[in-house]
């Protein structure tokens, strides 16, 4: 998550500092992202990399006025 959170701040040229907070008390330790039900049920697949995904996200809210 700390990788994906730099990945973030650098697309999107923010001076934001990421944070480090305790987690709360049922949030999980690990985590093992499963796309499977979204496979299965949907008929989806990720065709856009993460980091190119972000670019999108990021150019899309950018456009829309609200990148505040």
């Amino acid at each position: 998550m700390v990788d994906l959170a730099r990945l973030v701040v650098e697309l999107a040229g923010s001076p934001s500092e990421i944070r480090f907070i305790e987690r709360p008390v049922d949030d999980p330790a690990v985590r093992c992202p499963d796309i499977t039900l979204a496979r299965d049920k949907l008929g989806w697949d990720p065709k856009v990399r993460a980091e190119e995904g972000l670019r999108r996200t990021i150019a899309w809210f950018r456009e829309d006025g609200t990148d505040g």
